[in-house]
Formats: structure tokens, C-alpha cells, sequence
């Protein structure tokens, strides 16, 4: 009985916008068996994606609502499920898999949740994000890669966006964090994702990250690409956060990396070339490149299908042999205006309408 409980959660999750595959294996019923005990198994079917008071999700379940209140809002610091304040009142909703749920474990993480994650990724990367038209997060290049004469959009800019929050909270790496808790993974900054708006209220109340201001954000941001990371904002004009990414722990990325064309798995308005006159075949844009979309003999070479047009092989190049070209015409991609209208353009390619 408790296992058809995981099953049809298993189901309500992949009814969901960004989807929960199914595997041969079973390893999503074992991490949702992980985190989520029968009782909030059954009630997290009930939550859509909609804030609802307390009122209308017991009425919907036919639970009483007293008793159901502790129990939603316990969910919800656990990160089951999604919670907004609005003055006295809780407002409760279904969270996603992925973002969602296994971001808001980060500070309850086990090796045993961390090697079923692990096994799972690939197989969503493959069924699910490689398949969809739609992407949750895009890639933008870092500010110093683009030349001044482009036209640059502001949700296009990492220090635009940042400008534009009034509420940010930065919060650890989960992927970077999940390696080093196993002994892999790199040296690379962890805390340095941030998030705003209503996303920021939620993981300041849940201890999930602290408070900082747009000063500090724009250092971490610099720190961050001083390091190798790349800047992936969610997919939304209205960025609802900025994650800064290595190639080597982010489950997006590394699982992308392993495809023949990553620049079709993701939305890049920018891709590199290369001006051989210039280039000494140092490589240093090779050790740079997140997607190994650099080959080197006597000079340097691009493989565009490989390529994001991330830029962080730009900066570091001292001859001017390498530069960002923006996409023109149909290759160039305009993101939805808010991360609402992302999850309803992923929901509608998908089939499911309902959120």
C-alpha cells in the first residue's frame, strides 16, 4: 500500500511543468521513499501549482484543517513542498522536483540521498531536460567577455539582474556540495547561488541561506567568475535567481557536457570565434571551457555545437584571439517574462496544461 503512495507521487510529480520520469530501475521511488513519509506522500499529491490557504487544501483532501495545517507547514521547512507568507497567512503549493525540492535539501543531504541522486541525473538529463524545448535555467556570458559595441539586453547582464533585487539571499552550491560530501567535486567557490524575490523569503525562513546585499552579490558574482563559473540566471526576463556553475560538479552542466551537441540543450545568445592570426596555441581558453569545446594544434579551434557561449574563455585570453559573437535572426532566443510563463511554455511542450 505505502509503495503505491510513492508510485502515484512519483506520477503527480512528473504531472508537473518540469517532469519526474519514470526508470527501469526505480531509483526515483527510492529517493522519494527518502524524503517523504507516507502521510506527506499523500498529501503532496493534493498541493498543485497554485498558493492555496490552508482552507482550500483540506477541503480538497477532505482533511481537517486544523490537523492539516502543522503538517503542511512541517513539509514545508523540510522542503517537500513550497510555502509564501502573505501578512498572517501561509499559502502552500506543490514544489517541483528539480528546482525545487532537491535544492531545498542542501542541509540535508546523506551519501544514500546523494548516490540515488547521482544514478537518477543522467536519466533525467536524457528523458527529460534533453528532450524539452524549454529549459528551467539559461546561460548568459560574464560581463568581461562582451565587447562594449554589442547591444546587450538587461536580463542578459548577471550585474543588471543583481541591480534590479531588493531581496537576496545567497545559499550554498548543492552540486558542489554533494561531491565534496562523497570526495569528489573541486575547489571551486560554494556559496555563491542566489536567489530573490518570494524563492529568497523562502530559503531565509527555512535556513537554507542568509541575507546579503546587491554589493555583496556583485562580489560573489566577480569571485565566482574569477573562478571558472558559469552564470546560468533561471529562464525568465524576471530572473527568480543566478546559479554560478562548474562543468565538473553541476548536474546540469556535466550531464549536458556528455551530450554530442550541448548548445542545442541549452538557451545561449552568444557562441565563441576564434582570430588564428592572434592565437599562440597557449590553451588557456581550453583548461577554461566548461563543454571541452576547445581543441588546440597551432591554433586554437571552436567546435560550435559544443560551445554555450558562456565567454569565460575570453577574458583570459592576453591576445585578443578569441571573442563572443552574438546569434542573429531565429537563433537568437528571448527568454518568457517571468519564471510563471516558463513553467506554462514547459507545460504545454510536455502536454500537461494544468498547473
Amino acid at each position: 500500500m505505502a509503495e503505491d503512495v510513492y508510485q502515484n507521487l512519483a506520477k503527480h510529480l512528473d504531472n508537473l511543468p518540469t517532469g519526474f520520469p519514470s526508470t527501469e530501475t526505480g531509483v526515483e521511488i527510492r529517493i522519494l521513499r527518502r524524503l517523504f513519509s507516507p502521510e506527506e506522500a499523500k498529501i503532496a499529491i493534493g498541493l498543485k501549482m497554485k498558493q492555496e490557504p490552508v482552507s482550500n487544501i483540506a477541503e480538497r483532501l477532505g482533511l481537517d484543517e486544523e490537523k492539516i495545517a502543522p503538517v503542511l507547514e512541517n513539509m514545508s521547512q523540510k522542503g517537500l513542498i513550497f510555502r509564501k507568507r502573505r501578512g498572517d497567512k501561509s499559502l502552500y503549493m506543490a514544489a517541483q522536483f528539480v528546482i525545487g525540492i532537491w535544492e531545498y535539501h542542501v542541509n540535508s543531504l546523506d551519501e544514500g540521498l546523494i548516490r540515488d541522486f547521482n544514478e537518477y541525473v543522467p536519466y533525467l538529463v536524457k528523458n527529460g531536460w534533453a528532450k524539452q524545448k524549454t529549459q528551467q535555467l539559461r546561460v548568459i556570458p560574464i560581463n568581461q567577455s562582451v565587447v562594449a559595441e554589442t547591444s546587450v539586453m538587461p536580463y542578459e547582464q548577471a550585474e543588471e539582474i543583481i541591480r534590479r533585487q531588493s531581496k537576496i539571499i545567497v545559499a550554498p552550491c548543492i552540486c558542489r556540495k554533494e561531491h565534496k560530501m562523497v570526495g569528489k567535486g573541486c575547489d571551486r567557490p560554494e556559496e555563491v547561488c542566489l536567489v530573490f524575490s518570494t524563492g529568497a523569503h523562502y530559503y531565509e525562513e527555512n535556513g537554507l541561506g542568509r541575507p546579503i546585499t546587491q554589493e555583496e552579490a556583485l562580489e560573489l558574482l566577480k569571485k565566482g567568475v574569477d573562478a571558472g563559473l558559469v552564470i546560468q540566471p533561471s529562464n525568465a526576463k524576471k530572473a527568480a535567481n543566478i546559479c554560478m556553475c562548474c562543468g565538473c560538479c553541476c548536474q546540469i552542466l556535466k550531464n549536458i557536457k556528455s551530450l554530442p551537441e550541448p548548445s542545442k540543450a541549452v538557451h545561449a545568445n552568444y557562441y565563441v570565434q576564434v582570430n588564428a592570426d592572434n592565437c599562440t596555441a597557449c590553451s588557456t581558453c581550453v583548461q577554461r571551457c566548461p563543454m571541452d569545446a576547445i581543441t588546440v594544434d597551432d591554433t586554437a579551434h571552436v567546435n560550435i555545437i559544443r560551445c554555450i557561449g558562456c565567454g569565460l574563455c575570453v577574458p583570459t585570453c592576453d591576445f585578443d584571439a578569441i571573442k563572443l559573437e552574438q546569434k542573429q535572426g531565429d537563433e537568437k532566443y528571448e527568454p518568457p517574462e517571468t519564471f510563471l510563463h516558463t513553467y506554462m511554455r514547459i507545460a504545454m511542450e510536455r502536454g500537461k496544461f494544468k498547473l
